[in-house]
């Protein structure tokens, strides 16, 4: 054993050894408990950064851990290789997005293995690989034929950078989610995904998710958007048609005075007259710019403009004026609001602003309200009033008769509504799946037959970023012949979603190589439900809403037997790291500043906050620059022991440097004791101070058991084995109680092993083992050697803690009264008081109550 740390020469060891050895490699195996441990899958960029180091090492230590417990563990690795990025690294620097996305795969993998990840790279993916776009296609063909895919022409946002269409979803504050453009609204054909028919069970399943963090479950809550209410038919004025709402308020119905459409609503310009067309067509065109949700924020101002049409209250035969108005979303119902001025607020700041009549249909009890003199709009409960024969009741009890009359006159209904819409699968990009569809003249539309899948991306096209996809441009892949008449036909030239690809990857690293359709059924059965999936927070009502519709699609298609992809979810939080910026020169990177001042002018640097690392604000560390500096041990170490996984970690260079001494001290405490313990049996018993410290050795076994088993409290464990480290620097029995020792520094090695296993690998091996440190399991703890000969007991006056006193651990009460009583600062606070009752909690802590 050399006697100084060496993490590359290590490192490298052991990586080429697992190599070798297929170490990490899995196989279904019926007779052994599994356990399916993921990571969200990157996009090839080229480089890891700290996110990933965080990410797949927390990941990595659950891995080892269940490996360790005896599960059958896969744990893969691939590539979420399809999406814009390759595209416009295509357009900006002539280089086909193939050829620079299987670069960075390359380069990228070399990084993941520098880090000791216990990947099975046997099942490594890439999702623009035909060999799995292949079945992705097909599973869309199965969607198209029962009705679960459809193509229509919608209102879409559409994003003028990345010259393609965004979900929903991916929309943040008015903007594009990869590139910040301005999103606007486009009218296109587009492809759908009818996740609203499953939007009931997304939710419902929401409640049987224990292992997922509620926020997340909250969010996909209120994405989904349950409501139940009525739909109502507003006749409109001098025409045949009726304009639909939805609402949750029927029994403010005879309130209602005026109608609300959204600008997006497919009436708004019909209904509009010739001399309000100007003003709409200009409103319209203010709203598109607008963020959707700033428009339904109760802080925005509330705008509108009148069509110039009217529509009839379906219950009072009042007309009503129509208005396009900012604060309704297409998304929401129907696009149209039946507008209750008294009794929403909203309605009511509009109904003032633009002179619209007001009438109260609900008075709270023991108040009369004045539409003429109300400051804001009642939504509380109350009784009804001006309603016909629901006047006197209880307005929720309003709201089944009015919803019945409704039904009965054939006027509304009871109804279910959600906020979840279809999800639009259609992109307008090169760099992703292509859809299997081919248009006829002749035939119409044709799904592409499933011996002719793939349908593969044709690399022969040309990139110039106008225009968009590139495979419109491309007469060799647009014409094709009908599968159906065989006449000229074109090929569908908009992509998938890089979403669907992601939607179920992680069913396919089950069988990656199966050759006979999109999964094979006796792995994927066995293999999923994916048991602990690691990712982050922002992907809540994208890809994990997604994934959970893909796979109730993929097991009602027949192709697996579990609904739910993921058992327990948890999502890490970001690396921080604090921002440095010149008044020349901007953001500098950590290595351009020197002693507080800008490398290039000398000028002091102004030192920000911590914030989210990013290559925008330079504030990254490259995790090659420290794994080549401390090695990849060190680097796993600082991101797991800086926070608790779900935690900001913030990054700090004091922080890795004592993670780096840290484990020289380990590998020098076993290089100075090798020669006590070799050759020595383990103990089964021990006294004096060799029992003190088996007992923290057992204590140490047990605490970083259920630190890591299900709570992730790496920070914790690992400080846990720091103790155990300092116990046995302390110990001075070394000599005359080797086998204690021995346990000890076996048991460090052993609960190290899933934070730094190269280290512990090679130290496990200096210690004399021939066989790998993951043939010997986890280690189990002894409940003898943890008893105690002594326990502490915090001593309390009237609730306070005053004291704290060590007996014998098998003392009877009297004796532990008696000893609380009797100490020194104790005695002070109960001087000259009586003493009325002594509170003993055995094993914790007396209190005495004096008055």
């Amino acid at each position: 054993m050399q006697e100084r740390y060496n993490a590359a020469t290590i490192e490298e060891k052991w990586q080429n050894r697992w190599d070798a050895d297929e170490t990490f490699k899995v196989t279904e195996d019926p007779a052994r408990e599994k356990f399916y441990l993921l990571e969200m899958f990157p996009y090839p960029s080229g480089r890891i950064h700290m996110g990933h180091v965080r990410n797949y090492s927390i990941g990595d230590v659950v891995a080892r851990f269940k490996r360790l417990q005896g599960f059958n563990v896969l744990h893969p690795m691939g590539w979420d290789a399809f999406g814009m990025p390759a595209e416009n690294a295509a357009i900006n620097h002539g280089i086909h997005p193939a050829k620079w996305t299987f670069e960075n795969i390359a380069s990228m993998k070399i990084q993941l293995k520098k880090m000791g990840l216990s990947y099975d790279w046997d099942r490594e993916l890439a999702t623009c690989d035909p060999a799995y776009y292949r079945w992705e296609q097909l599973v869309f063909l199965r969607m198209l034929e029962k009705g679960l895919a459809y193509k229509k022409s919608s209102s879409v946002n559409w994003c003028p950078s990345c010259q393609t269409v965004l979900a929903n979803e991916q929309v943040e504050d008015g903007c594009c989610w990869r590139c910040d453009s301005e999103v606007v609204a486009k009218e296109l054909e587009q492809w759908f995904f009818r996740i609203t028919n499953y939007a009931q069970e997304l939710l419902d399943e929401t409640y049987n998710l224990p292992g997922w963090p509620e926020p997340v479950l909250i969010m996909q809550r209120n994405w989904i958007g349950r409501s139940i209410g009525c739909e109502i038919d507003f006749p409109i004025d001098g025409r045949e048609q009726s304009i639909r709402v939805f609402t949750t308020r029927q029994d403010t119905l005879f309130g209602a005075t005026f109608m609300s459409l959204a600008p997006e609503h497919p009436l708004a310009l019909e209904l509009t007259t010739a001399d309000q067309r100007p003003l709409v067509e200009a409103f319209i065109a203010k709203v598109k710019k607008q963020d959707k949700l700033k428009r339904t924020s109760d802080d925005q101002e509330k705008e509108g403009v009148f069509t110039g049409s009217y529509c009839l209250n379906p219950v009072t035969g009042s007309k009503m004026p129509i208005f396009l108005a900012n604060f309704v979303l297409m998304e929401y119902g129907t696009g149209a609001v039946m507008a209750v001025p008294t009794h929403d607020q909203r309605d009511f700041e509009f109904a003032r602003k633009y002179r619209l009549p007001q009438v109260v249909v609900i008075q709270p009890e023991g108040e009369t309200l004045d539409p003429e003199t109300m400051e804001a709009a009642w939504t509380g409960p109350g009784i009804m009033v001006n309603s016909a024969e629901s006047n006197g009741l209880a307005n929720e009890e309003a709201k089944e008769k009015i919803a019945e009359s409704l039904t009965q006159r054939g006027i509304g209904q009871k109804t279910v509504n959600y906020r979840l819409r279809d999800w639009g699968v259609s992109r307008q990009r090169y760099w992703g799946t292509p859809i299997p569809v081919i248009y006829c003249d002749h035939c119409g539309m044709v799904p592409v037959p499933e011996k002719d899948l793939p349908v593969v991306l044709p690399t022969d096209v040309a990139f110039t970023g106008e225009g968009g996809s590139p495979l419109a441009q491309s007469e060799a892949f647009v014409k094709t012949p009908c599968p159906v008449c065989g006449k000229v036909a074109r090929r569908e030239t908009d992509t998938f979603d890089t979403f669907v690809e992601s939607s179920w990857y992680f069913a396919r690293y089950a069988c990656p190589k199966h050759d006979g359709g999109p999964l094979d059924a006796n792995a994927v059965n066995y293999w999923l439900p994916v048991d602990q999936y690691i990712g982050g927070v922002e992907h809540a009502v994208m890809h994990l809403l997604y994934a959970r519709f893909f796979t109730k699609v993929l097991r009602d298609l027949g192709l697996m037997k579990v609904g739910e992809p993921f058992t327990n979810l948890l999502t890490q939080g970001m690396v921080c790291m604090e921002t440095r910026s010149c008044p020349e020169h901007g953001w500098l990177y950590p290595e351009e500043v020197v002693d507080g001042r800008c490398s290039r002018c000398q000028a002091e640097t102004v030192l920000g906050r911590n914030e989210k690392m990013s290559k925008s604000k330079k504030n990254v560390i490259d995790p090659d620059h420290l794994i080549t500096r401390y090695g990849a041990d060190t680097a796993r170490l600082f991101s797991l022991f800086a926070a608790p996984p779900e935690k900001d970690l913030e990054w700090n260079e004091q922080g890795v440097e004592g993670c780096f001494r840290f484990i020289g001290r380990v590998w020098r405490l076993i290089y100075e004791n090798l020669g006590l313990i070799q050759g020595v049996d383990l103990p089964t018993t021990a006294e004096g101070p060799a029992r003190d410290l088996r007992r923290v050795t057992h204590r140490t076994i047990k605490k970083v058991t259920e630190d890591i088993d299900g709570r992730f409290h790496f920070n914790t464990a690992i400080a846990a084995v720091m103790e155990l480290v300092n116990a046995i620097s302390a110990f001075e029995g070394k000599a005359e109680a080797p086998a204690v020792l021995r346990e000890a520094l076996e048991t460090t090695v052993r609960l190290l092993t899933p934070f730094v296993p190269h280290v512990a690998e090679e130290l496990w091996s200096c210690l004399g083992h021939g066989e790998g440190i993951e043939s010997q399991g986890w280690p189990k703890w002894d409940e003898n050697a943890l008893i105690e000969d002594e326990i502490s007991i915090v001593v309390q006056v009237n609730g306070k803690v005053r004291g704290k006193v060590t007996v014998p651990a098998d003392a009877a009460e009297d004796t532990i009264r008696q000893a609380a009583l009797s100490e020194a600062n104790v005695a002070r606070f109960i001087a000259e008081l009586t003493v009325r009752k002594v509170i003993l909690v055995p094993g914790r802590l007396v209190n005495i109550v004096v008055s």
